[in-house]
């Protein structure tokens, strides 16, 4: 058992550095290529955050454990918001005035409440994770036709869009980009392969579901890169790019992550899933989206005060997850 847990946190250790080094090596090559800094700060550097969720998933459907990559993109959803943004906000609260921010707010909270609604019959079918793909790509190209057209237009750039820029990596030489390319390309799908044979195999030894495994381990675990970072982004001063990373990594969760489980292996899911875990995560975007829209001098304020019930509604569920464990 020791050896599947060490097994297990070195495999996770491995996904998130493997997952920065292919981010590194995907932005520098573009960057060589002349792509704009904006352009791959919102797509590769934006993606970069789910690449582990979106790696777990695929592995898992796979080996056709549809409920590990469903409890993983669901957990890592509710940690992402409850658990990293409360963190960050009691570090130091988030001043944020960015447009985009303020349009994507009610936007994840639709796609939410979309998940929760494909999921809420305990099945989770391949035209579902189609449409949650084809939405991943209309977002990306929707959300880079509205940027482009907006700074083409407005002298005044959003702050967002400045701290995104102000996040890609300086570019390296070509054989360099491409072999940090090529690394992480290795290094992520093996490193998932083993965290999730390591999580199934503690999940049977302790009697615990390949659900609530995907929603607690696996999903906290692939959610410390989002919290490192936002506290980086508020020590840089970038609130808006603290709480821009969290709402879009909750989208590439849902479009990204979550559709590869209805692709890859459709089918029943856990009933648990559909009952109390999905509503949960439309319940903390919710939460979210009265908590941004206090508003004070046109900007959304999140307070330590904020971060403290957040924290809270983190810690509830978690409770929630392992009482009934004992029943």
């Amino acid at each position: 058992m020791l050896i599947q847990i060490l097994i297990l946190l070195v495999s996770l250790v491995t996904l998130v550095w493997s997952a920065d080094k292919f981010v590194f090596g995907a932005s520098s090559l573009a960057r060589n290529f002349g792509i704009s800094p904006m352009i791959i700060g919102l797509t590769i550097v934006a993606m970069g955050s789910s690449a582990p969720e979106m790696m777990i998933a695929a592995t898992a459907s796979l080996d056709g454990n549809a409920n590990l990559a469903i409890g993983n993109a669901i957990g890592s959803n509710i940690a992402n918001i409850a658990l990293v943004l409360g963190i960050t906000a009691l570090f130091q609260p988030l001043m944020v005035s960015s447009s985009t921010v303020k349009r994507e707010i009610p936007l994840i909270l639709i796609i939410t409440a979309l998940a929760y609604w494909m999921l809420s019959d305990s099945y989770f079918g391949f035209n579902e994770g189609l449409a949650l793909m084809i939405g991943f790509f209309v977002y990306i190209i929707a959300l880079l036709l509205i940027t482009l057209k907006t700074t083409k237009n407005n002298p005044v750039v959003d702050p967002l869009i400045i701290e995104a820029e102000l996040e890609v990596p300086e570019a390296v030489s070509k054989p360099r980009s491409i072999l940090w390319l090529v690394v992480g390309m290795i290094l992520l799908p093996m490193s998932a392969v083993y965290l999730v044979d390591s999580s199934v195999f503690i999940a049977k030894a302790f009697g615990i579901s390949d659900l609530v495994i995907g929603l607690t381990v696996v999903a906290i675990g692939t959610s410390l890169p989002e919290l490192a970072a936002s506290i980086m982004s508020i020590i840089k001063k970038e609130d808006d790019l603290a709480l821009g990373s969290i709402i879009g990594s909750n989208i590439f969760n849902i479009f990204a992550v979550l559709s590869l489980a209805g692709l890859i292996s459709p089918g029943k899911i856990d009933s648990d899933a559909a009952t109390r875990d999905a509503p949960y995560m439309l319940g903390v975007t919710v939460l979210l989206f009265i908590l941004c829209f206090t508003r004070r001098a046109g900007s959304f304020r999140i307070t330590r005060g904020k971060g403290l019930l957040l924290i809270g509604v983190f810690v509830a569920y978690q409770l929630l997850l392992f009482s009934q464990l004992k029943q």
